[in-house]
Protein backbone atom coordinates (compact mmCIF):
# COMPACT_ATOMS: atom_id res chain seq x y z
CA UNK A 1 0.00 0.00 0.00
CA UNK A 2 1.06 3.10 -0.63
CA UNK A 3 0.43 6.64 0.80
CA UNK A 4 1.27 10.16 -0.36
CA UNK A 5 1.68 12.14 2.43
CA UNK A 6 1.28 15.49 0.02
CA UNK A 7 -2.15 14.29 -0.56
CA UNK A 8 -2.45 14.32 2.84
CA UNK A 9 -3.74 10.62 2.80
CA UNK A 10 -7.25 11.75 1.89
CA UNK A 11 -7.78 10.34 -1.45
CA UNK A 12 -6.08 7.04 -0.88
CA UNK A 13 -8.05 6.43 2.57
CA UNK A 14 -11.58 4.83 0.52
CA UNK A 15 -8.60 2.09 -1.12
CA UNK A 16 -6.26 0.88 1.33
CA UNK A 17 -5.73 -2.60 1.81
CA UNK A 18 -2.57 -4.50 3.04
CA UNK A 19 -0.34 -5.70 0.38
CA UNK A 20 3.17 -6.41 -0.01
CA UNK A 21 5.41 -4.02 -0.48
CA UNK A 22 7.54 -3.72 -4.34
CA UNK A 23 10.77 -4.74 -3.88
CA UNK A 24 12.00 -2.38 -6.56
CA UNK A 25 15.97 -2.45 -6.35
CA UNK A 26 17.67 1.38 -6.37
CA UNK A 27 21.25 1.59 -7.99
CA UNK A 28 23.73 2.40 -5.46
CA UNK A 29 24.56 6.01 -5.67
CA UNK A 30 27.37 6.24 -2.87
CA UNK A 31 30.12 3.55 -3.10
CA UNK A 32 31.76 5.33 -5.83
CA UNK A 33 32.05 8.77 -3.26
CA UNK A 34 34.79 9.45 -0.53
CA UNK A 35 33.90 8.86 2.80
CA UNK A 36 35.05 11.65 5.18
CA UNK A 37 35.55 11.05 8.88
CA UNK A 38 35.84 14.30 10.89
CA UNK A 39 36.80 13.88 14.64
CA UNK A 40 37.68 15.85 17.47
CA UNK A 41 40.33 13.13 18.51
CA UNK A 42 40.77 9.15 18.18
CA UNK A 43 42.03 6.40 19.83
CA UNK A 44 43.44 3.76 17.84
CA UNK A 45 43.94 0.17 19.41
CA UNK A 46 45.53 -2.18 16.80
CA UNK A 47 45.31 -5.01 19.05
CA UNK A 48 41.65 -5.19 19.01
CA UNK A 49 41.46 -3.34 15.48
CA UNK A 50 38.89 -0.56 16.87
CA UNK A 51 38.95 3.22 16.56
CA UNK A 52 36.88 5.73 19.13
CA UNK A 53 36.46 8.83 18.01
CA UNK A 54 34.97 12.04 19.69
CA UNK A 55 32.87 14.38 18.43
CA UNK A 56 32.25 12.69 15.11
CA UNK A 57 31.22 13.82 11.98
CA UNK A 58 31.37 11.16 8.79
CA UNK A 59 30.07 12.09 5.10
CA UNK A 60 29.77 10.56 2.10
CA UNK A 61 27.83 12.10 -0.60
CA UNK A 62 24.96 13.74 0.82
CA UNK A 63 24.64 11.37 4.01
CA UNK A 64 25.86 12.71 7.08
CA UNK A 65 26.50 10.53 10.45
CA UNK A 66 27.12 12.89 13.71
CA UNK A 67 27.35 12.09 17.44
CA UNK A 68 29.28 13.17 20.56
CA UNK A 69 31.54 9.85 20.12
CA UNK A 70 31.61 6.48 17.61
CA UNK A 71 33.64 3.47 17.96
CA UNK A 72 33.96 1.66 15.16
CA UNK A 73 35.36 -1.56 14.14
CA UNK A 74 38.31 -0.33 12.22
CA UNK A 75 38.92 2.03 9.10
CA UNK A 76 38.21 -0.85 6.69
CA UNK A 77 34.65 0.84 5.23
CA UNK A 78 34.27 -2.38 3.13
CA UNK A 79 32.85 -4.36 6.27
CA UNK A 80 32.71 -2.29 9.38
CA UNK A 81 30.25 -1.84 12.14
CA UNK A 82 29.94 1.53 14.19
CA UNK A 83 28.16 2.29 16.74
CA UNK A 84 27.61 6.26 17.48
CA UNK A 85 26.21 7.42 21.04
CA UNK A 86 25.78 11.00 22.43
CA UNK A 87 23.09 13.42 20.39
CA UNK A 88 22.91 11.04 16.95
CA UNK A 89 22.11 12.87 14.22
CA UNK A 90 21.84 11.23 10.35
CA UNK A 91 20.92 13.15 7.63
CA UNK A 92 20.44 12.56 4.19
CA UNK A 93 18.26 14.10 1.52
CA UNK A 94 16.32 16.15 3.66
CA UNK A 95 15.80 13.12 5.73
CA UNK A 96 16.36 13.07 9.49
CA UNK A 97 17.10 10.46 12.26
CA UNK A 98 17.84 11.43 15.51
CA UNK A 99 18.52 9.31 18.68
CA UNK A 100 21.08 8.85 21.77
CA UNK A 101 22.95 6.17 20.04
CA UNK A 102 22.57 4.37 16.40
CA UNK A 103 24.61 1.03 14.70
CA UNK A 104 25.81 2.30 11.05
CA UNK A 105 26.76 -0.33 8.89
CA UNK A 106 28.99 0.50 5.86
CA UNK A 107 29.31 -2.33 3.30
CA UNK A 108 31.04 -2.15 0.03
CA UNK A 109 32.73 1.01 1.35
CA UNK A 110 29.21 2.27 1.59
CA UNK A 111 27.46 3.86 4.11
CA UNK A 112 24.55 1.28 4.09
CA UNK A 113 21.90 1.47 6.90
CA UNK A 114 21.30 3.27 10.04
CA UNK A 115 19.24 1.01 13.15
CA UNK A 116 18.19 2.50 16.18
CA UNK A 117 15.77 1.04 19.40
CA UNK A 118 14.77 2.46 22.24
CA UNK A 119 13.34 5.94 23.05
CA UNK A 120 13.94 9.20 21.73
CA UNK A 121 14.21 7.84 18.38
CA UNK A 122 12.85 9.85 16.03
CA UNK A 123 12.45 10.55 11.92
CA UNK A 124 11.41 13.61 10.17
CA UNK A 125 11.92 14.93 6.72
CA UNK A 126 10.36 18.69 5.29
CA UNK A 127 7.44 17.72 2.78
CA UNK A 128 7.90 19.26 -1.08
CA UNK A 129 4.39 19.85 -1.64
CA UNK A 130 3.21 21.33 1.82
CA UNK A 131 4.86 23.29 4.74
CA UNK A 132 4.69 20.99 7.02
CA UNK A 133 6.84 18.05 7.91
CA UNK A 134 6.54 14.06 8.43
CA UNK A 135 7.61 12.92 12.06
CA UNK A 136 7.60 8.97 12.39
CA UNK A 137 9.13 6.92 15.56
CA UNK A 138 9.04 3.48 16.68
CA UNK A 139 10.54 0.91 18.74
CA UNK A 140 13.29 0.03 16.07
CA UNK A 141 14.01 2.39 13.04
CA UNK A 142 16.01 1.40 10.61
CA UNK A 143 17.57 4.03 7.74
CA UNK A 144 18.65 2.16 4.33
CA UNK A 145 20.64 5.15 3.13
CA UNK A 146 21.05 3.02 -0.09
CA UNK A 147 17.57 3.21 -0.85
CA UNK A 148 16.31 6.33 0.53
CA UNK A 149 14.17 4.23 2.71
CA UNK A 150 13.05 4.07 6.49
CA UNK A 151 11.50 1.04 7.83
CA UNK A 152 9.87 1.79 11.07
CA UNK A 153 8.95 -1.83 13.42
CA UNK A 154 7.00 -2.06 16.57
CA UNK A 155 4.38 0.24 17.40
CA UNK A 156 5.44 2.18 14.28
CA UNK A 157 4.04 6.19 13.78
CA UNK A 158 3.75 8.22 10.92
CA UNK A 159 2.51 11.97 10.61
CA UNK A 160 2.59 14.79 8.12
CA UNK A 161 1.47 16.85 10.94
CA UNK A 162 -2.25 16.55 10.22
CA UNK A 163 -3.05 13.00 9.34
CA UNK A 164 -1.40 10.07 11.13
CA UNK A 165 -0.88 6.40 10.04
CA UNK A 166 -0.08 3.33 12.21
CA UNK A 167 0.44 0.08 12.27
CA UNK A 168 3.32 -2.48 13.69
CA UNK A 169 5.21 -2.41 10.37
CA UNK A 170 5.42 0.97 7.98
CA UNK A 171 8.01 1.49 5.55
CA UNK A 172 8.74 5.85 4.66
CA UNK A 173 10.08 6.47 1.29
CA UNK A 174 12.71 9.68 1.79
CA UNK A 175 12.84 9.89 -1.97
CA UNK A 176 9.06 9.74 -3.07
CA UNK A 177 7.86 10.75 -0.07
CA UNK A 178 5.18 7.53 0.83
CA UNK A 179 4.20 5.49 3.41
CA UNK A 180 4.48 1.82 2.35
CA UNK A 181 2.39 -0.05 4.53
CA UNK A 182 2.68 -4.20 5.05
CA UNK A 183 0.97 -7.45 7.14
CA UNK A 184 3.54 -9.53 8.27
CA UNK A 185 3.13 -13.28 7.39
CA UNK A 186 1.58 -14.87 9.90
CA UNK A 187 -0.77 -12.57 11.62
CA UNK A 188 -3.70 -10.53 11.12
CA UNK A 189 -2.33 -6.76 11.91
CA UNK A 190 -4.01 -3.89 10.77
CA UNK A 191 -2.87 -0.06 9.46
CA UNK A 192 -4.71 2.86 11.23
CA UNK A 193 -5.11 5.79 9.89
CA UNK A 194 -6.62 9.36 11.74
CA UNK A 195 -7.36 11.71 8.85
CA UNK A 196 -8.49 15.37 10.25
CA UNK A 197 -10.20 17.58 8.88
CA UNK A 198 -9.25 20.99 7.39
CA UNK A 199 -10.27 24.12 9.55
CA UNK A 200 -13.65 25.97 9.20
CA UNK A 201 -14.25 28.55 7.23
CA UNK A 202 -12.20 31.32 7.43
CA UNK A 203 -13.89 34.42 8.10
CA UNK A 204 -14.17 37.43 5.35
CA UNK A 205 -11.23 39.74 5.40
CA UNK A 206 -11.29 42.71 7.42
CA UNK A 207 -11.10 45.17 4.47
CA UNK A 208 -15.13 43.91 3.03
CA UNK A 209 -17.23 46.50 3.39
CA UNK A 210 -19.68 46.44 6.31
CA UNK A 211 -22.71 45.08 6.36
CA UNK A 212 -25.93 47.57 6.93
CA UNK A 213 -28.34 47.47 9.28
CA UNK A 214 -31.71 45.88 8.14
CA UNK A 215 -34.67 48.71 8.46
CA UNK A 216 -36.27 49.13 11.40
CA UNK A 217 -40.25 49.99 10.66
CA UNK A 218 -41.02 53.16 8.85
CA UNK A 219 -38.91 56.39 8.39
CA UNK A 220 -39.67 59.45 10.95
Amino acid sequence: MAVSFHNSLRRAAPLLALVALEAAAQPAVLRDLPINVDAASSDVDYRSSTVVFRDVVITQGTARVAAESARATGLDFVDSTWVFSGHVRIDKDGGTLQSDEARVQFRDNELRTATINGSPAQFEQQLERTAGKAHGRASTIVYDLAADRVTFSGDAWLTDGRNEISGQHLVYSVRDQRVLAEAQPGNDERVRITIRPGEAAAAPPPNDPPRSDPPRGDPP
